[in-house]
């Protein structure tokens, strides 16, 4: 894009921009790359400003995503828009009501313990491949992680021997969402699935610098494992344990981390434990800024309906009579 007033102009207030929204905390990677397709989009057509016009033939450049992709990005170039008019109370700014109308979203599949098990049995059976010699173990250990710590598959492909205390089973999270770290303690059989992942890691590559990745595939050398790969990886075993919602639908990876939130509910209500109270630490323990964004997680479901039920009928079933009043 060629360097003329307008396009200064546009770079200095998407900078701004982004530097207000990192300040409360917001990482907006994916924004700035949004924001930097719609000036350049702008730029090569020749525009010196944001208009309906153009808007609308950046958005139709998008027509291949789906309603709900295609939707987030207009509302991240409107917010930024909205921003702009503060100073430039003249620019345009996009109408939502023109914008695709949002699509609802699937609910997650909450995976059982019995589910859990297969899956490990089923990564017993994986074949390493060349380039993979621990793969059978580094899937085994992904889905205990994922399943019995709450990660999130970013912050478990992030992690590197240096986060992780072995002996006391403890995990450093560097820097996840909202630029948050937090220790994340392993409960006792998940620190000894870790122990023994490390073992054979350290059989297959040696002693590694600390900022080698705890998960990692390769030869001679160790390498970090791609999101994509990783989830190619714990599908297959999602298939080969035959994992499948209600509905027939197969967890995403996601979907481990709400099972987990949903799991630990329904220990605490089995347990007798003040649900509420040990919200604010499940909140801290999955690296939220608040309960608001852990409630997302806990969804409804049947066994936990049961256990509540039991709890209120244990508490109160003696005021319940069958007398009329």
């Amino acid at each position: 894009m060629s360097s003329t007033p307008s396009s200064t102009a546009f770079d200095r207030s998407i900078s701004d921009y982004l530097e207000r929204q990192r300040a409360l905390g917001r990482a907006y990677v994916a924004e700035e790359d949004i924001l930097h397709s719609l000036r350049d989009f702008i730029g090569a057509a020749g525009d010196c400003e944001v208009t309906l016009a153009s808007f609308e033939r950046w958005c139709a450049s998008h027509e291949g995503l789906s309603g709900n992709v295609r939707r987030n990005r207009q509302r991240i170039a409107r917010n930024w828009c909205l921003y702009r008019q503060r100073t430039v109370p003249s620019c345009f700014v996009p109408d939502l009501s023109r914008f695709p109308r949002p699509n609802s979203y699937k609910s997650p599949v909450i995976i059982a313990p019995a589910a859990i098990a297969r899956m490990l049995a089923a990564a017993q059976a994986v074949r390493p491949t060349p380039d993979s010699a621990l793969r059978p173990d580094v899937l085994r250990l992904a889905t205990v992680l994922l399943y019995t710590a709450g990660l999130r598959r970013g912050e478990l492909l992030r992690l590197q021997l240096g986060d992780i205390n072995a002996k006391d089973a403890v995990l450093r999270i560097r820097e996840s969402k909202f630029h948050k770290s937090r220790m994340v303690p392993l409960s006792k059989d998940a620190g000894v699935e870790l122990r023994a992942y490390l073992r054979r890691r350290q059989q297959q590559w040696g002693l590694s610098a600390p900022t080698q990745p705890l998960l990692c595939h390769g030869t001679r050398h160790c390498h970090g494992y791609t999101g994509a790969g990783l989830s190619t990886g714990l599908m297959e075993l999602v298939d080969s344990a035959s994992v499948r919602g209600w509905d027939g639908r197969r967890p995403r990876v996601h979907d481990f981390r709400h099972s987990f939130a949903v799991q630990c509910l329904l220990r605490w209500y089995r347990q007798g434990a003040d649900v509420q109270s040990n919200l604010p630490k499940l909140a801290m323990y999955m690296g939220h800024v608040s309960i608001v964004s852990t409630t997302y997680y806990l969804r409804w479901i049947p066994e936990l309906a049961q256990v509540a039920s039991e709890r209120f009928e244990a508490s109160f079933g003696n005021l319940v009579t069958d007398e009329v009043v």
